[in-house]
């Protein structure tokens, strides 16, 4: 299981480049996933053989007609009437069409789904502009019907040719070397899970990242192709071995798809043992951190508080470190890093440890980062792409979630199972983080399957999940952290305009105060009560990521706090 081996490796010619050389027809409408310039490109060389062509994006077709073909300048009002298959995703296009309405804020954006139809998608558009001319058309969305590697039906972007007015697919480079990399991972003969240690799916595109200039919204077809590939490799293997959709508790080893920006398109897959770089960084003040911490600083840090210190080891053999510090105060256990693309928590909970530290009396327990080996991943890819989410490194290097493993305290799961152990808390506020931009898979239907409501940024908001009779301490406590997180400088206001936004675009949650709160009776947990922050971290730098992680510090701050003085009637304090 610790050989490398290699599986798969091929290089791709360009579609467009072929298209260009071969193709024959007065006129051509072509879709395909290329970046803007390779597309103005193809054009020209296809000028020169005598073909007029429009070149389009496959990928998000409404957005980048906007940004490319639809004249915007006096653009007035936009009324823009979404298809609607009954295959695709509910709301599919309309989140297609995100984030339309922040990039044009002169312009008056009426989004609106039309009926079921199995025809292929298309956009109609009613546009008005100030001088009083007015402009309808269409903009097509090319897209094919067929099964996804959880074996359900999923309608997705496709390649698509017109030739002098004859529609067809269009198989593309980018789609083809997805096809390849499952076909060779299935075909490949793995015998028992975990399959390997390291699954390394490396690629490289010539495809450059597009800021689209408002928030931390992007249009990237490398990111898009790491996003597929993970999730489609997760399903295959949860669908081979029988097991249900959305289960967290599987175990296939760690899987890596290392997408880069380059020359061509070329793919290469290997099994390996698990990376163990030295995974040095830097060291950056803790309070204004303006990226993930290197793990070498967030074990310094957490060297630097009092306390009892312990420990644990991770599957590839880290390390896992934590605290605790006695006190009269009520317990209360305090984690982040599970999911290690989620890299805001570690910041804001060694800050909020450091805080409470100097207090007389506080009682805490801290597990700064509780998957290492994940974390370890995601230092290593964001070397090539540290805008992007990463969600490869989102679980351990067996590919399970900590919360869902099975079984007795093992490995990383032991570090927090000792954290309750010397505690005894009743309260565990665990830092999460999810997208700060929107979160595609454009070759499996668009929607992240089992995440769709995770889709778009939708503001810091918290999770309460609690014991069969703590629901009202349960919302008490929601109420109270939510009243503070209203004093953090600008993060109320960013909520409203990631809400608003959102709300524009199809998701539709209640956010009292300008937070959600989602409270749910939960038996797992061994404490009664458990805060989940989610904070829209994942692709953060610089000003974005002090703010993400001084809202997780205030969180921490505001629930122990709030924990101190809440009521809790007859129940026991230990």
């Amino acid at each position: 299981m610790d050989d490398t081996r290699l599986l798969f490796q091929a290089r791709y010619p360009a579609t467009l480049a072929r298209l260009a050389r071969e193709l024959t027809c007065a006129q051509a409408e072509i879709w395909s996933f290329d970046d803007a310039p390779t597309r103005r490109a193809a054009e020209a060389a296809l000028a020169l053989r005598g073909v007029r062509a429009h070149c389009r994006s496959a990928y998000k077709p409404l957005l980048h007609a906007f940004l490319e073909e639809i004249e915007t300048a006096g653009l007035a009002e936009a009324r823009i009437l979404c298809p609607r298959h009954p295959e695709a995703a509910p709301g599919r296009f309309l989140l297609e069409a995100y984030p339309l309405p922040a990039l044009f804020p002169l312009t008056e954006f009426d989004l609106q789904e039309g009926p079921d139809s199995t025809a292929m998608p298309a956009y109609r558009l009613s546009l008005g502009y100030v001088s009083g001319m007015r402009r309808e058309m269409t903009v097509l969305a090319p897209n094919r019907l067929h099964r996804d590697h959880a074996m359900q039906p999923a309608l997705s972007p496709c390649g698509w040719l017109i030739r002098d007015g004859q529609g067809e697919k269009l198989l593309t480079d980018y789609e083809t070397l997805y096809r390849d990399a499952m076909r060779a991972v299935a075909a490949a003969p793995w015998q028992k899970a975990p399959f390997f240690q390291e699954l390394e799916i490396s690629a490289t595109l010539p495809v450059r990242d597009r800021a689209l200039g408002w928030g931390d919204e992007a249009v990237s077809l490398v990111e898009a192709l790491h996003e597929d590939l993970y999730f489609s490799l997760i399903e295959h293997f949860r669908h081979r071995l029988g097991r249900p959709p959305g289960d967290r508790g599987l175990r296939p080893g760690q899987i890596v798809p290392r997408i880069r920006q380059g020359e061509g398109h070329s793919l290469r897959i290997e099994t390996r043992p698990w990376g163990r770089s030295a995974e040095e960084g830097g060291c950056q003040p803790l309070d204004r951190a303006r990226e993930a911490l290197s793990p070498q600083q967030i074990a310094a840090e957490l060297a630097h508080l009092p306390g009892r210190p312990f420990h644990a080891r991770s599957v590839a053999g880290r390390v896992i470190e934590g605290r605790y510090l006695p006190g009269r105060d009520r317990a209360v256990m305090i984690s982040a890093g599970q999911h290690a693309n989620e890299v805001s928590g570690p910041v804001g909970a060694l800050r909020a440890a450091q805080e409470l530290a100097g207090r007389e009396g506080a009682h805490f327990a801290l597990c700064p980062l509780e998957n290492p080996d994940g974390y370890a991943l995601r230092q290593r890819l964001a070397r090539d792409n540290p805008r992007h989410m990463l969600h490869a490194a989102r679980y351990t290097a067996l590919g399970d979630d900590l919360e869902y493993r099975q079984g007795p305290p093992d490995a990383e799961r032991a570090l927090r199972d000792q954290a309750y152990c010397l505690s005894a808390a009743l309260l565990h506020v665990s830092l999460h983080g999810y997208p700060a931009h929107e979160w595609t898979r454009p070759l499996s239907g668009y929607v992240p399957r089992g995440f769709e409501g995770w889709t778009l940024p939708r503001g810091f908001f918290l999770i309460l999940r609690h014991h069969p009779g703590w629901g009202a301490a349960a919302a008490r406590l929601a109420e109270a952290v939510i009243a503070r997180l209203r004093q953090v400088p600008g993060l109320a206001e960013r909520n409203a305009a990631q809400l608003a936004l959102a709300r524009r675009h199809g998701v539709l949650p209640e956010a009292p105060q300008g937070f959600i709160r989602l409270l749910t009776e939960d038996r797992r947990a061994p404490v009664p009560l458990m805060l989940i922050t989610e904070c829209p971290d994942q692709s953060l730098l610089g000003d974005g990521f002090v703010a993400a992680h001084e809202a997780q510090r205030a969180a921490v701050i505001a629930a122990y706090e709030a924990f101190q003085q809440l009521d809790l009637g007859d129940r026991p304090l230990v």
